[in-house]
């Protein structure tokens, strides 16, 4: 199968989609021995990719990390607002990986990295079916209304799974979701009258954030992996 030409760079490890588009912007990039100037070339195994006179291999060697993103920390390679972003605080040896998924700005806990760009897109998926484990500290003690969100609900016209949710003896929230829409935890929960104060996630499908300290990243065994594909089949 036919993939774009700065994809397949991203994929290799070497930059981001977006560092691959300036690197053929800038004439760096040969297909077949010819320079591209457009990231909208189509390439697949059977192409020979140059960069820098240096021919491309399609890694194959998959990697997979967890990492304890800290909060006040951006999950995206820039931020037009100048905050701090996970590629300012992981070190420089994993800034080419590629996150699974995103924790919000405020959310702290595990976020699964990997140098395969098509397992990372396939991890994401809502229909995946991954389930994703979250601490939440909330205010309020009336969880009268947490059925609303066990039960699945539409808030705004935008329809979210239901949750699981068990109550912590501490009065904090364990909640598990599987389908990862944008913010749907804090969502949910506000309109449970239960706004969320912190949140924090400790499980990705099998892996575990366990004692990692916050800000630091570690790679996970291959068995580990494995388990982690089969939560997605």
């Amino acid at each position: 199968m036919k993939i774009r030409i700065a994809k397949f760079i991203a994929d290799s490890g070497i930059t981001s989609r977006r560092g691959a588009e300036q690197m053929i912007a800038d004439g760096r990039v040969m297909v077949n021995g010819e320079t591209i100037k457009t990231p909208v070339h189509f390439v697949d195994d059977s192409d020979e990719i140059v960069l820098d006179g240096k021919k491309i291999e399609k890694r194959n060697d998959t990697k997979v990390y967890a990492f304890h993103k800290p909060i006040d920390t951006v999950t995206t390679t820039r931020d037009p607002r100048g905050r701090n972003t996970i590629y300012d605080i992981l070190p420089r040896e994993y800034r080419n990986l590629k996150y699974i998924g995103r924790l919000d700005y405020k959310t702290t806990g595990l976020l699964l990295m990997t140098n395969d760009g098509i397992l990372a897109r396939k991890l994401t998926l809502p229909n995946s079916n991954i389930p994703r484990v979250y601490l939440a500290d909330v205010a309020g003690n009336n969880m009268s209304k947490l059925d609303r969100a066990r039960n699945g609900v539409t808030i705004d016209g935008i329809t979210y799974r239901p949750m699981k949710i068990e109550i912590m003896p501490d009065k904090r929230l364990r909640v598990t979701v599987t389908e990862g829409k944008k913010n749907e935890i804090r969502i949910v929960l506000r309109h449970c009258g239960l706004p969320v104060r912190k949140l924090h996630r400790i499980m990705y499908g099998p892996v575990s954030i366990k004692n990692i300290p916050s800000g630091k990243i570690i790679e996970l065994d291959e068995k580990t992996i494995d388990a982690l594909v089969k939560t997605s089949l």
